[in-house]
């Protein structure tokens, strides 16, 4: 069974930087993009950062400058480097992943249990 298990949240005051892990774990054949996803409460679940397998990002213009993505392929693990936070970021982050598990499978979209993060000011 896969499970992508996030780790790395916390409380912090505006102006302190935290880092998100997410692992994914269970057998897989193969993981195309992964990223991470914000719902503050009242609001929607938003798009924060992408990271495709070769290594292209996509920054949401919000954090753009202050987030940054990256992904150890080996480990199958993706982070989310948060510097200069500010009290707008507080959200439940979740970690997302299209993931084939099986070579003649298309990618399933898998999302990890979700890992709070909040800013005081």
């Amino acid at each position: 069974q896969v499970q992508l298990v996030e780790s790395g949240g916390g409380s912090v005051q505006a102006g302190g930087s935290l880092r998100l892990s997410c692992a994914v774990s269970g057998i897989i054949f193969s993981i195309n993009a992964m990223g991470w996803y914000r719902q503050a409460p009242g609001k929607q679940r938003e798009l924060v950062a992408t990271i495709i397998s070769g290594g292209r990002t996509n920054i949401a213009d919000s954090v753009k400058g202050r987030f940054t993505i990256s992904r150890d392929n080996a480990k199958n693990t993706v982070y989310l480097q948060m510097n200069n936070l500010k009290p707008e970021d507080t959200a439940l982050y979740y970690c997302n992943a299209e993931i084939s598990i099986r070579w003649h499978l298309g990618p399933g979209n898998y999302w990890g249990q979700g890992t709070q993060v909040t800013v005081s000011s």
